[in-house]
Protein backbone atom coordinates (compact mmCIF):
# COMPACT_ATOMS: atom_id res chain seq x y z
CA UNK A 1 0.00 0.00 0.00
CA UNK A 2 1.76 3.24 -0.86
CA UNK A 3 0.59 5.42 2.08
CA UNK A 4 2.16 3.17 4.31
CA UNK A 5 5.47 2.82 2.05
CA UNK A 6 5.72 6.63 2.79
CA UNK A 7 4.92 6.47 6.36
CA UNK A 8 7.66 3.70 6.20
CA UNK A 9 5.36 0.76 8.04
CA UNK A 10 5.94 -1.94 5.82
CA UNK A 11 7.65 -5.19 6.94
CA UNK A 12 8.88 -8.38 5.90
CA UNK A 13 5.70 -11.16 6.63
CA UNK A 14 6.68 -12.05 10.29
CA UNK A 15 7.11 -16.03 10.80
CA UNK A 16 7.66 -15.95 14.47
CA UNK A 17 5.85 -14.24 17.60
CA UNK A 18 9.12 -12.41 18.45
CA UNK A 19 8.47 -10.75 14.99
CA UNK A 20 5.23 -10.14 15.18
CA UNK A 21 5.95 -8.33 18.84
CA UNK A 22 8.66 -6.75 17.47
CA UNK A 23 6.70 -4.79 14.57
CA UNK A 24 3.90 -3.66 16.92
CA UNK A 25 6.63 -2.57 19.48
CA UNK A 26 8.40 -1.02 16.38
CA UNK A 27 4.37 0.77 15.77
CA UNK A 28 3.89 2.18 19.08
CA UNK A 29 7.29 3.79 19.26
CA UNK A 30 6.77 5.33 15.87
CA UNK A 31 2.98 6.80 16.46
CA UNK A 32 3.18 6.82 20.34
CA UNK A 33 0.45 4.81 20.20
CA UNK A 34 -0.87 4.59 23.95
CA UNK A 35 -3.82 2.30 24.13
CA UNK A 36 -2.95 -1.51 24.73
CA UNK A 37 -2.20 -4.03 21.77
CA UNK A 38 -2.56 -7.61 21.74
CA UNK A 39 -0.42 -9.51 19.17
CA UNK A 40 -1.48 -12.71 17.89
CA UNK A 41 0.16 -15.70 17.67
CA UNK A 42 1.69 -16.54 14.51
CA UNK A 43 -1.23 -19.52 14.21
CA UNK A 44 -3.79 -16.56 14.11
CA UNK A 45 -5.77 -18.23 17.15
CA UNK A 46 -7.49 -15.09 17.76
CA UNK A 47 -7.85 -14.23 13.93
CA UNK A 48 -9.50 -17.69 13.58
CA UNK A 49 -12.08 -17.01 16.72
CA UNK A 50 -13.28 -13.53 15.86
CA UNK A 51 -12.81 -13.77 11.90
CA UNK A 52 -11.23 -10.31 11.93
CA UNK A 53 -11.38 -10.25 8.18
CA UNK A 54 -10.86 -7.62 6.50
CA UNK A 55 -8.84 -6.54 9.67
CA UNK A 56 -10.74 -4.96 12.59
CA UNK A 57 -10.21 -3.27 15.88
CA UNK A 58 -11.66 -5.36 19.02
CA UNK A 59 -11.74 -4.03 22.49
CA UNK A 60 -12.59 -7.53 24.71
CA UNK A 61 -13.57 -6.74 28.45
CA UNK A 62 -12.88 -8.10 31.25
CA UNK A 63 -15.49 -10.92 31.08
CA UNK A 64 -14.01 -11.85 27.77
CA UNK A 65 -17.01 -10.62 25.33
CA UNK A 66 -16.35 -8.63 22.72
CA UNK A 67 -17.24 -4.96 24.20
CA UNK A 68 -16.07 -2.60 20.98
CA UNK A 69 -16.57 -4.14 17.43
CA UNK A 70 -14.70 -1.38 14.90
CA UNK A 71 -15.71 -1.18 11.36
CA UNK A 72 -13.20 -3.16 8.36
CA UNK A 73 -9.84 -1.85 7.84
CA UNK A 74 -7.84 -0.44 7.05
CA UNK A 75 -9.92 2.17 6.20
CA UNK A 76 -12.48 1.50 9.10
CA UNK A 77 -9.89 1.84 11.89
CA UNK A 78 -11.18 4.65 14.22
CA UNK A 79 -8.59 4.58 17.21
CA UNK A 80 -10.16 7.73 17.94
CA UNK A 81 -13.27 5.35 18.99
CA UNK A 82 -11.01 2.84 21.13
CA UNK A 83 -9.00 5.31 22.67
CA UNK A 84 -12.83 7.17 23.63
CA UNK A 85 -14.56 4.05 25.00
CA UNK A 86 -11.33 3.07 27.42
CA UNK A 87 -11.59 7.17 28.64
CA UNK A 88 -15.24 6.57 29.20
CA UNK A 89 -14.46 3.46 30.67
CA UNK A 90 -12.01 4.28 32.91
CA UNK A 91 -14.19 7.36 34.21
CA UNK A 92 -16.48 4.85 35.66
Amino acid sequence: MTSNEKEGVCYPQPVTLEDRVAIAQNFVDSFGYSLPLFVDHVTNAADEVYAGWPERLYVIDEEGRIAYKGAPGPFGYEPDEVEAWFAERCAE
